[in-house]
């Protein structure tokens, strides 16, 4: 019996979903999870007539792999694939190769590719990016590792991989956990944009007092621009024209306001904040599921201030702005995708990882979460000047800025006025003018330091660090 070409273990959505596109792909497979049942059922349901076979132990399911083998783990990040490294080890041979494609943690990357090279395995921390379906038909993937890691399953990758005019959306990222940590900065990303439509959706039925289906027109609108045409805007209006099962409600009215989160979105902030690097609309965005959390708190204390609501009520029959709300979109999106850009272009430098900005955007522009018309603006940026440090100074860019700053200053002043929250609008606003403002005003935060802690300072006149014994 001829031994299989790839290895899977974790048959969870993902894991089933990548083992049929490999399969699909000409790449016989086989198959081990931890609950041998559950290996069974997908044999004799969506793998049965496929050419994957199952394994009841790690050691059986390495005996039927042709060397080198190819393995890719899809089990809870943390100590759940430390525990398969653990107990695979055993069984492997030089030039073998662990391919982790969960959302693991970049910095647990960077030690595992260590740890496994000693023993001569190969290690690639691969984000995957696509949810279920692109799992199936094609996803994004960001491999990170050593480069002779990557070729050895290049062509493999290349096959399951979304394709772009005709382009894979997978390249070799960089070393270590480069691949981990571009999918961290993706998915914080992807938590921007869907805040920014969430806070779109709430403007337009709050104030301007429009029902699901107009608020899911708009989306179609948005999704026929190059500037918002993308993946989560589609399915914003696919969410927003779903009905109930009542066939009267719409069903997103139906849904609990309690958003939750996986992690990655937090590792973002986290690394920006390590790095110097801005992230304010993505920060926004994570702190909003942080409050949705809250739910129980936040309805004793809506009775408090219901005010608001009134004042909705006055201006909602008047207010039919969608202009000002689409430039305060387009504006917060553009911050989010420029904040993650800037945050890899500076991890970049920091980790050594060499990172080809062009190409990240290219093989973001199919099959995964955040693929966009707007990745087409962003690689002719980096196409135009590799070196670029914010998507801002691009020229591009920074006319969608000077045109539509106005609707997103507006945007915020009418949500702040009526008591609705638009974390992301607002942080997008502050970051835009933070950026474009020479002068701002931590100069007197400098001197406060000084004052009471001897911090120093620096002057703008001459070179030097100062300090001032302050008449207090």
């Amino acid at each position: 019996m001829s031994k299989a070409h790839f290895g899977l273990i974790g048959l969870g959505v993902m894991g089933e979903n990548l083992v049929l596109n490999a399969e699909n792909n000409g790449f016989s497979s086989v198959v081990y999870n931890r609950t041998y049942a559950k290996t069974i059922s997908f044999l004799e349901g969506r793998g049965r007539n496929k050419s994957i076979s199952g394994a009841k132990n790690l050691k059986e399911f390495v005996e039927k792999l042709e060397r080198p083998r190819r393995i890719l783990v899809m089990v809870k990040a943390g100590k759940a694939t430390d525990a398969v490294i653990d107990q695979i080890s055993p069984y492997l041979e030089e030039g073998d190769l662990l391919i982790d494609g969960g959302n693991s943690e970049f910095r647990e990357t960077e030690r595992r590719v260590a740890q496994l090279e000693e023993k001569s395995f190969g290690y690639l921390g691969m984000g995957v990016s696509g949810g279920a379906k692109g799992a199936l038909e094609g996803p994004s993937m960001m491999p990170g590792g050593t480069k002779s890691s990557y070729q050895a399953v290049e062509k493999l990758l290349c096959k399951m991989s979304a394709k772009v005019d005709d382009i894979p959306c997978v390249t070799y990222i960089g070393p270590g956990g480069s691949g981990h940590f571009v999918k961290t900065v993706h998915n914080g990303i992807e938590y921007g944009v869907e805040q920014i439509l969430a806070e779109s959706y709430d403007l337009m039925k709050r104030v301007a007092g429009m029902t699901s289906a107009q608020m899911a027109d708009v989306m179609k609108t948005w999704n026929n621009s190059e500037e918002l045409s993308s993946y989560l805007v589609e399915i914003t209006e696919l969410c927003l024209r779903e009905i109930d099962e009542d066939g009267e409600t719409p069903l997103v009215e139906k849904i609990m306001d309690k958003a939750g989160q996986k992690g990655t979105g937090l590792w973002t902030v986290m690394s920006a904040l390590e790095l110097g690097g801005p992230v304010p609309t993505i920060y926004a965005s994570l702190n909003a599921r942080v409050m949705s959390s809250i739910k129980e708190r936040r309805v004793k204390t809506e009775s408090l201030y219901a005010y608001s609501q009134v004042l909705s009520q006055n201006i909602s029959s008047s207010f039919n702005d969608i202009p000002s709300i689409t430039d305060a979109v387009v504006l917060s999106t553009i911050s989010s995708y420029a904040q993650g850009m800037e945050l890899l272009s500076i991890a970049s430098k920091e980790y050594n990882y060499d990172l080809n900005m062009y190409e990240i955007a290219q093989i973001w522009k199919g099959g995964c979460i955040i693929r966009s018309t707007l990745l087409n603006r962003i690689q002719d940026a980096y196409k135009k000047n590799p070196l670029l440090e914010n998507l801002l100074l691009d020229p591009w860019f920074s006319d969608q800025v000077k045109n539509r700053l106005p609707g997103l200053s507006k945007i915020v002043s009418i949500a702040a006025e009526q008591g609705i929250p638009t974390p992301c609008f607002t942080s997008s606003l502050d970051y835009i003018n933070s950026y474009r403002t020479a002068r701002l005003p931590q100069n007197l935060v400098q001197a406060m330091r000084d004052c009471f802690g001897s911090h120093t300072y620096e002057r703008i006149d001459k070179p030097g660090s100062f300090h001032t014994e302050w008449q207090i």
